[in-house]
């Protein structure tokens, strides 16, 4: 059964369609009727010859746009080269350079060593076997809005959304608490402590006195900025304590990077905007430019398993480990971080501007460009805008932007990090006419 509206998609792509429900898995949730043919930068054209300003990238992994010359070069060499020949039990340069070069961006001063398989689910995994082969330790902690994989010990920490999790057996045991949002706390508090305070409080008066010892923690998992939970910036302060409770008791502060790492919040890492160093990165997405490629990298004192610990057939692919190497010298030499920065800003505050004449904003957030804006029908009791929030979505991809969802009722905005500013004003442009559209549709209280 489709789950989204065929309005939008012409002739060529509506036949695409109903060949892929006849012949793909019914478990891929489709946003919209978007059938692509190619693309280019921050550009995509369908199969019916229709243009689109992507603001999504492929769900924030395109970082250097669709295409880019150098990695598309970088590729092409390589595929002249080999293809494969499995890194888990030989040698090539491919795997080194790359290695190397994640190393000398890793968010922590510490010697580190880099561990690659296929994709975002992968690298947590990784992170997770490694956790509790060098402590020693079985249980974890995650947080309420995760987002984390759909393969079991990674599917263990995601609670973004119930029928991710409906009918399967957790892998791992994870104790769950809320992440620091303090737009929507959960948790209750002292006046003078910081939302990000609170949440730590509880899981050192509440968690570890009542339920968990921490000497059975062998890691927390977190994202540094929440993504399908609805693209949160945590709670000042709470990336300090949180450091502080896992030196205290030997845990591990993993972070997952992959949707925020690879310059999209203006900096290599989102961790390092709050001023503390992790134990562990996952990364994937945004590093490979579309192919597929994740992994970790840790401090090298934690990575302790020997050989046939943990290994994997394609991960760390020569063509993808080129890829990923060009993409990561693209936004070094090109100044993409800096540009994800000024670009952000320019977005937030046009985004800030139309609050003041949409009531339907709730509010905005994010670092570089990694944006979310939630929408509600009442600024003062919060009320969720679902409905609203789909019908933006949807009618932007009929007006020719290309947005997603994230969190209950957030858009998140995700573009190329080199996006051109003509194509932000004109997909901010396309954006505002949905917005209107949508408030007409679903009226909200001006409070």
């Amino acid at each position: 059964i489709m789950k989204f509206s065929l309005d939008g998609v012409g002739p060529v792509g509506h036949s695409w369609i109903e060949r892929d429900v006849a012949s793909l898995s019914p478990s891929y949730s489709r946003e919209y009727a978007l059938v692509v043919d190619h693309a280019q930068g921050s550009e995509v054209w369908d199969v019916d010859g229709r243009r689109y300003i992507d603001f999504m990238a492929g769900v924030a992994v395109l970082n250097v746009g669709h295409r880019h010359p150098a990695v598309q070069a970088a590729v092409a060499e390589q595929l002249d080269k080999f293809w494969h020949i499995c890194l888990s039990d030989f040698f090539y340069p491919q795997a080194v350079t790359l290695a190397e070069k994640i190393q000398s961006i890793a968010p922590m001063d510490a010697p580190t060593q880099v561990y690659f398989g296929n994709s975002g689910t992968e690298a947590v995994e990784a992170a997770i076997k490694l956790a509790m082969y060098t402590t020693g330790r079985t249980r974890f902690i995650g947080f309420m809005g995760a987002f984390h994989g759909r393969t079991l010990g990674s599917l263990s920490f995601t609670a973004s959304k119930a029928v991710q999790r409906a009918n399967y057996l957790s892998g791992v045991k994870v104790y769950h608490v809320p992440y620091p949002n303090a737009y929507r706390p959960l948790l209750a508090g002292p006046a003078h402590h910081s939302y990000g305070e609170i949440v730590v409080d509880y899981i050192e008066e509440q968690l570890f006195r009542n339920i968990l010892s921490p000497n059975d923690v062998a890691g927390i998992l977190i994202e540094p900025i929440q993504g399908e939970g609805g693209y949160v910036v945590p709670a000042p302060g709470f990336f300090t304590r949180l450091r502080e409770v896992c030196d205290r008791h030997g845990i591990l502060l993993m972070v997952d990077e992959i949707q925020s790492g690879a310059g999209r919040t203006g900096s290599w890492w989102a961790i390092e905007q709050e001023h503390v160093q992790p134990d562990i990165v996952c990364f994937a997405k945004g590093i490979g430019s579309g192919l597929p490629i994740g992994g970790i990298v840790a401090r090298k004192e934690l990575m302790t398993w020997g050989p046939g610990s943990h290994g994997s057939t394609y991960g760390g692919n020569p063509v993808a480990a080129a890829s990923a190497l060009a993409t990561l010298e693209v936004i070094e030499r090109e100044g993409l971080m800096q540009r994800a920065t000024d670009s952000g800003n320019f977005i937030q505050d046009a985004l800030a501007e139309m609050e003041a004449r949409h009531p339907s904003i709730g509010q905005v957030r994010g670092r570089g460009l990694m944006i979310g804006i939630e929408f509600v029908k009442d600024r003062q009791t919060k009320e969720r805008a679902i409905d609203l929030r789909n019908f933006i979505i949807q009618r932007a991809f009929e007006l020719g932007l290309l947005l997603i969802p994230c969190g209950v009722n957030a858009i998140r905005m995700t573009p190329p990090l080199n996006i051109d500013r003509a194509l932000i004003e004109e997909g901010l442009h396309l954006f505002e006419q949905a917005l209107t559209e949508g408030e007409a549709r679903f009226p909200v209280n001006e409070n």
